[in-house]
């Protein structure tokens, strides 16, 4: 079991799990020195991203505690708008952020986490408002239409802002002080300059 001040960070994986989502966040943060674990429904039983990729989780997500983890990653799944399925690690993300412990979701763990009703009174963003809407969930006036919000513990992001997504969870966990915005710049908008900038 790892200390508060822990440097692994969680990456759930589940059935049809967005590939694209995470890659940025998960490869940048290794490279910054940070231990990146997958966390499935069931550790060694292998899960199959969206693309048809198998994964053999870690840990089994029952095993993981906000103790053990520098942040929780919840990547977009079509599960997430199939049902109930992935609930139990909405519920894990609450714990984590009653820990004050950070989360980060994006694109459909957006709605999942709206149905936990962990954004209904926090800043939040997600693939559109009215996606969100249709969960039920209480939040609506807490919508930001932005490529990614941060609001202390949590950090939201639609499909299409990876980026975005991996620019706020850097900044939240402190990664790539003073280079943020060039990583940001060489990724998002292919910017030279910023090149020179991050590896100087």
């Amino acid at each position: 079991m790892e200390a508060k001040g822990s440097t692994t960070v969680h990456l759930a994986v589940y059935d049809t799990l967005a590939d694209w989502e995470t890659g940025h966040a998960t490869a940048w943060l290794a490279r910054a020195g940070y231990t990146i674990r997958t966390v499935g429904p069931a550790a060694g039983e292998p899960v199959t991203t969206i693309a048809g990729v198998r994964i053999v989780p870690d840990l089994a997500l029952t095993d993981l505690t906000p103790d053990d983890s520098a942040l929780l990653i919840l990547p977009g799944a079509e599960k997430y708008d199939e049902g109930d399925e992935l609930a139990p690690f909405t519920a894990k993300a609450r714990a984590f952020l009653d820990a004050g412990v950070p989360v980060a979701a994006i694109c459909g763990a957006t709605a999942g986490l709206a149905k936990e009703g962990l954004l209904d009174d926090r800043s939040h963003t997600g693939a559109v408002s009215f996606y969100l809407a249709a969960t039920g969930y209480k939040g609506g006036e807490h919508y930001v239409d932005a490529d990614a919000v941060r609001d202390g513990d949590l950090i939201t992001a639609g499909p299409t802002e990876p980026v975005a997504f991996a620019r706020e969870i850097f900044a939240r966990l402190g990664a790539y002080e003073g280079k943020r915005d060039a990583w940001y710049r060489l990724f998002q908008h292919s910017d030279p300059a910023a090149f020179a900038e991050l590896n100087g």
